[in-house]
């Protein structure tokens, strides 16, 4: 066996290895994950998809002294500043142009629409008094003049819901855009499954939960600024209106100013108390309702994503247990708000009964005694109501405003949660695998490259490694020794461990997964991704099909239908290589990028590597001891305490595995080969 390479290490002094960790740190390249070969311009954004993802705020840690149950009440109040943190940069100087523009114009109309609820209130007093003194022309004159009214008012009403909505569209638009960005930045989509927290489902959160976090601030301001200047407008009319109220009480006569003030404030207060007191638990039935609603699509889809291997297997038995055992959770978690909804009807409803019956009930001994005429009981009735339906705000909006702080709270843990990981990111602190360039001319060097969970329990250690331009290097080793945790730390998807991943410079990444990825939309598309479809001619795409040998697809290619399950897994590993073909990078990581192909087929596609792209470095991590023939150098991991550690890195003499022709007699081109599981 060649003897094993053992790579120099260079004693540097103290300020050399400072200045070489700078430079490190420094530089940090662009990394690929599946593609990412050639530098694509992205697509301008429009004005309404502009969202900019603000860095994380500081991180905020919990008193020690408080109980765990403390603890967590603390960080359900923090999520809900956590969300505003972000939501508020909207209206920022990175937001919409037009957010403060809308929003001011919005104000504007709900202060005019009052008026004009004041000029009808007082329409009404008038009216009512020409019908009690039977004064026909001023009846018809005010029916006159009542068109005019309702139209403006409507259309005012018209305006504030093209504004209001046109603002929460723009704002869901600008913050899903700045979350987006920031969950697919740096492969945290992926790196969040890796680590604890409470970002489950983050497709509900990013849909559903965004939404309604979105929606309700924009209706609940309005809704409050409404209410405000409805009630100081027409407490003012109740109170000339109304008076006083004098009655005699055991002897005494009591005298209640503002009489009809007074009974609106202790009417809203009963019911506004009410609705707190019977709602309390309505923010975490909501949580827990949208959690369980979350799970229930994720099992659904799950099912879909998966449904050839439960086909064959045969599992649609216990599919359909585990569907209904969420499903079951949803309902128990529906029954359950459906109380709190029944109790909070109740007192709404109660109350709109009640409204415009009491003002009248209360003005009634004064129209009777000739103090009031019939034009202020109507006027008085109706200011009532409007100040009624001010002080009933928090009745009518009390589950919304419930539902909106559960989604606000799930978003906002998705928000804590990417918080950490980019904060981990621009850290310089021990616990995180270093990028930068290579020095030396080398396509790729490992420094000292230690791998860990993110609680720090080590998975590889101390490895180093450097790869020439060109080299085709295989990485061995058992099954759960790390190394396809290797390949993601290099491609920099794992990013907790120690040291250093250093790439030349201007190099062009591209990884091949075991699995790859089949997105949705035409054949062209996926074959050409990540990349856009339009990237290459239809000739180079047919000519990259024909030599991975799926020629047989290139007069599909602009066919829309659900390739990721209309291929077979080695079609679809297949399809991969086309895509490393068309992107020709400098450097090429196959993570068992063959295992779903017979050995023949294996031995064709790493031939046709080869052929086609001379220069390209290759990494392979594989099982198949086959695969040593398209390599010049094998590095093994082998598992030791504390973590795997490179145990051997020797140069392979090129050759090509030849059967025998009694092996060729007895087993034929299509019999059983010797082979490990990929």
């Amino acid at each position: 066996m060649p003897p094993v390479k053992s790579k120099p290490k260079p004693t540097d002094t103290a300020k050399q290895r400072g200045a070489r960790k700078a430079r490190e740190r420094k530089a940090r390249p662009q990394k690929s994950r599946e593609g990412d070969a050639r530098d694509e311009t992205a697509a301008e954004p429009t004005p309404e998809v502009n969202g900019q993802a603000a860095p994380p705020p500081a991180a905020v840690e919990p008193d020690p002294e408080l109980t765990p149950e403390q603890a967590e009440q603390a960080r359900k109040k923090y999520l809900l500043r956590r969300f505003w943190i972000s939501g508020r940069g909207y209206w920022g100087r990175h937001g919409d142009k037009l957010a403060w523009p809308f929003t001011v114009l919005l104000l504007v109309l709900i202060v005019v629409n009052v008026g004009f609820q004041y000029g009808i209130n007082v329409w009404n007093r008038a009216f009512f008094d020409a019908i009690e003194q039977r004064n026909v022309s001023t009846v018809y004159m005010l029916s006159a003049v009542f068109v005019p009214l309702v139209a403006g008012s409507a259309s005012l009403v018209v305006a504030q819901v093209y504004l209001r909505m046109t603002i929460q569209r723009r704002w869901r638009s600008w913050l899903t855009t700045a979350v987006i960005a920031r969950w697919l930045a740096s492969g945290r989509y992926y790196q969040l499954n890796l680590v604890k927290g409470d970002h489950t489902n983050p497709e509900a959160r990013l849909t559903e939960d965004l939404r309604i976090a979105t929606e309700s601030p924009v209706d609940f301001i309005a809704g409050v600024l409404n209410a405000f200047l409805a009630a100081s407008t027409f407490i003012v009319v109740l109170w000339t209106i109304g008076g006083a109220l004098s009655f005699t009480l055991a002897g005494t006569t009591v005298t209640i100013p503002g009489f009809l003030v007074v009974t609106a404030v202790i009417y809203a207060a009963i019911t506004s108390t009410s609705m707190t007191v019977i709602g309390r638990h309505f923010v975490q039935l909501s949580e827990a309702k949208n959690q369980a609603e979350a799970e229930f699509r994720y099992v659904l889809t799950r099912v879909r994503e998966n449904g050839e291997s439960i086909a064959l297997l045969g599992g649609e038995k216990e599919e359909r247990s585990g569907i209904d055992r969420n499903f079951g959770h949803v309902l128990r978690q529906w029954a359950q708000l459906t109380g709190q909804h029944m109790r909070t009807a109740l007192v709404s409803q109660g109350s709109m009964l009640f409204a415009p019956v009491v003002p009248v009930l209360l003005c009634a001994p004064k129209f009777l005694e000739g103090s009031m005429s019939l034009g202020q009981v109507m006027q008085a009735a109706s200011a009532f109501a409007i100040v009624q339906g001010a002080f009933g705000w928090l009745v009518d909006n009390y589950p919304r405003l419930a539902d909106w702080n559960a989604s606000a709270r799930r978003i906002a843990s998705l928000m804590m949660s990417l918080d950490g990981l980019e904060r981990a990111e621009q850290s310089d602190t021990f616990g995180r695998i270093r990028h930068g360039k290579t020095e030396n001319g080398a396509m790729l060097s490992l420094d000292n490259l230690s791998v860990t969970l993110n609680d720090g329990t080590g998975v590889v250690k101390e490895t180093e490694v450097e790869i020439e331009p060109g080299e085709r290097v295989l990485v061995a080793g058992e099954s759960g020794t790390g190394k396809s945790t290797l390949v993601r730390a290099v491609a920099g998807l794992w990013p907790w461990g120690g040291g250093s991943v250093n790439f030349h410079a201007g190099r062009r990444l591209f990884m091949l997964p075991q699995r790859p990825y089949i997105p949705t939309g035409t054949l062209r598309r996926a074959v050409a991704y990540p990349a856009a479809a339009d990237n290459w001619k239809k000739g180079e795409i047919d000519a990259a099909l024909d030599k991975v040998g799926l020629d047989y697809l290139k007069d599909r290619l602009e066919d829309d239908a659900p390739w990721d399950q209309t291929l077979s897994g080695g079609e679809k590993q297949r399809l991969a290589f086309a895509r490393l073909l068309l992107h020709s990078p400098d450097i090429v990581v196959l993570d068992e990028a063959t295992s779903a192909l017979d050995e023949k087929s294996q031995d064709q596609m790493m031939e046709t590597v080869i052929r086609e792209l001379p220069k390209v470095t290759i990494i392979s991590v594989a099982h198949r001891a086959e695969l040593e023939a398209f390599h010049s150098r094998k590095i093994t991991l082998e598992r030791r305490k504390g973590g795997a550690k490179l145990v051997s890195d020797v140069e392979l003499v090129p050759r090509r595995r030849k059967r025998s022709l009694i092996k060729r007699a007895l087993w034929g081109s299509g019999g059983t080969r010797d082979r490990e599981p990929g």
